[in-house]
């Protein structure tokens, strides 16, 4: 097995794969075949695909340190299968009425944007490490969609509070990637 299809990278993918599964089952609750099924089964469903992808999202990095296999792959991989995890999630909650489009609007802009400038920074040859408010953020954000497909109490005001963090962490990131 080549060294960058390790298991870190591996759950990486796994988490890449659960993205659209996800996805679906916010998208296609109007599907035939789903007819005999009670509304709440596609959020029990979507509920545990996200609980799954973010449990494999700690277990891929604490592997990757914890055992050295770290490669340029799983750089790559773990980031984008967050960006995909977090996309599906709110596209979804979008699409079934629980997320506020400018709330979304706002988070994934800054993820967008932050990713370009990364980019640049890895061209640049400068440190992108993820910063303790990317991480607050990235957490913040799971308990928001968590909270958002389950439809529980203070979802909405979770996530207002994951646009702050994110706004917040982006603006770390501008600001330490125009100081160095």
């Amino acid at each position: 097995m080549p060294k960058s299809l390790n298991l870190p990278n591996t759950l990486a993918l796994f988490r890449i794969a659960l993205a659209p599964l996800m996805l679906w089952f916010f998208i296609d609750r109007e599907n035939p075949i789903f007819s005999s099924w009670h509304i709440s089964w596609f959020d029990y469903f979507a509920g545990l695909i996200f609980v799954i992808a973010s449990v494999t999202d700690f277990f891929d990095g604490f592997i990757a340190r914890s055992w050295d296999q770290m490669t340029k792959l799983g750089g790559i991989l773990d980031p984008l299968a967050d960006k995909m995890l977090v996309l599906a999630g709110f596209l979804g909650l979008i699409a079934i009425d629980r997320a506020s489009v400018w709330a979304v609007f706002l988070i994934l802009s800054r993820e967008f944007f932050i990713t370009g400038l990364r980019v640049v920074a890895v061209a640049e040859g400068k440190d992108v490490a993820a910063t303790m408010a990317g991480k607050v953020k990235t957490v913040v954000q799971m308990f928001a969609i968590g909270f958002l497909i389950m439809n529980w109490p203070y979802a909405t005001a979770i996530l207002w509070l994951a646009v702050f963090l994110t706004l917040y962490s982006g603006y770390e990131y501008t600001r330490d990637y125009f100081k160095n």
